[in-house]
C-alpha cells in the first residue's frame, strides 16, 4: 500500500513540476485602487504593496498596467500554491521511503 502512495505522491509532484513550467510572468503583492481625497473618491491611484525579503514595499502602478500586474499577482498565487502542494507531498514522500526501508528484512 505505501508503494502505491508513493508513486501517487510521485506522479502529483511531476504534475506539479510541469505546472510550474507554463507559469508566466509574476509578482507577489496586493493591487490596490486609492484615492487623494477618499471622501469624493477623487485622485484615483493604483498601488501594489508587497513584502520580499523582509522588507515592505509599495509601487504606484500606471491604469495602462493594472490588468497586466493584475495577472503576474495571480501567476504568483498559482505558483505559491503549487510549491506548498510540493512540499507537502516532499515530506510524505520522506516520512513513507523512511517507513518502508524500516519494514524492510534486513540482510
Amino acid at each position: 500500500m505505501e508503494q502505491n502512495r508513493l508513486r501517487q505522491i510521485e506522479k502529483k509532484i511531476a504534475r506539479i513540476k510541469e505546472a510550474l513550467g507554463e507559469i508566466g510572468p509574476m509578482r507577489p503583492g496586493s493591487l490596490t485602487e486609492q484615492f487623494k481625497d477618499r471622501e469624493n473618491k477623487e485622485g484615483a491611484f493604483w498601488q501594489i504593496s508587497y513584502t520580499r525579503q523582509m522588507h515592505s514595499r509599495t509601487d504606484y502602478i500606471r491604469r495602462e498596467w493594472v490588468k497586466t500586474t493584475q495577472q503576474q499577482i495571480k501567476e504568483y498565487k498559482q505558483f505559491k500554491r503549487l510549491i506548498e502542494t510540493w512540499v507537502a507531498l516532499a515530506i510524505e514522500h520522506a516520512k513513507l521511503r523512511m517507513k518502508i526501508e524500516k519494514l524492510k528484512p534486513k540482510k
